[in-house]
């Protein structure tokens, strides 16, 4: 290939990494307004989703243009191919970032300060945090093994999920009244479960990209 080729390969790799890095700024600020009821910080987090946004559609602009111009092939090809699939999912996972710092506005309007929501943050907020990290991590490093171990998390998410949904049956049971807030604090949990899974989907994604290895649906 051209060295232009490999110019705009490098383009859209660093504009990536630039997508990496707002997605996950969006996301410690919105958990950080979750946690600290801020809902001024929140606003930020909301507002700050249209520069996602515009960065997502450049990332697939610019491969769309590489796979026109240059048509390339091999391992070039499924770089080009893996980047259009974690792009999107860097997307979603800026969408989700949106949505907990929606629900913590509402639910600073809703429980007072020392109110303590139904269940433990705790493991699903360190789950979704690290694994995001983790899998942009093995995204930059071109490092399989790293995805690879990403992928073991999986069962634990779901067994976080269950005791979770479990704890908020109780809670609403419990305390009827408390039905709207502890279902703003669901919300909060499943956004974040699905950012702990959009992780482990790019470490498919990076897997696929450096070995040539589709795993998605293995089990």
């Amino acid at each position: 290939m051209s060295i232009h080729f490999h110019k705009e390969i490098k383009k859209t790799e660093k504009r990536l990494v630039t997508l990496c890095t707002l997605v996950e700024e969006s996301v410690r600020n919105a958990v950080k307004a979750f946690i600290a009821k801020d809902a001024d910080m929140a606003k930020k987090v909301i507002e700050s989703d249209h520069e996602i946004d515009m960065m997502e559609i450049d990332v697939e602009e610019e491969c769309l243009k590489i796979l026109a111009l240059h048509q390339p092939v091999a391992i070039d090809l499924r770089f080009v191919v893996a980047v259009l699939k974690i792009n999107s999912v860097l997307e979603r996972v800026g969408d989700h970032a949106v949505g907990i710092a929606r629900r913590a506005a509402l639910i600073s309007k809703l429980a007072d300060v020392e109110t303590p929501p139904p269940f433990s943050f705790d493991e699903i907020i360190n789950a979704a945090t690290t694994l995001l990290k983790k899998s942009i991590d093995a995204l930059i490093n071109h490092d399989s093994e790293q995805a690879y171990a990403i992928l073991e998390s999986e069962a634990n998410i779901d067994v976080i999920k269950h005791t979770m949904y479990n704890a908020f049956i109780e809670s609403s049971k419990e305390n009827p009244a408390h039905i709207e807030l502890n279902t703003a604090y669901l919300y909060v949990a499943r956004y974040l479960e699905r950012i702990s899974e959009h992780a482990v989907n790019i470490a498919e994604d990076v897997i696929y990209m450096i070995n040539g290895e589709i795993i998605r649906h293995q089990g």
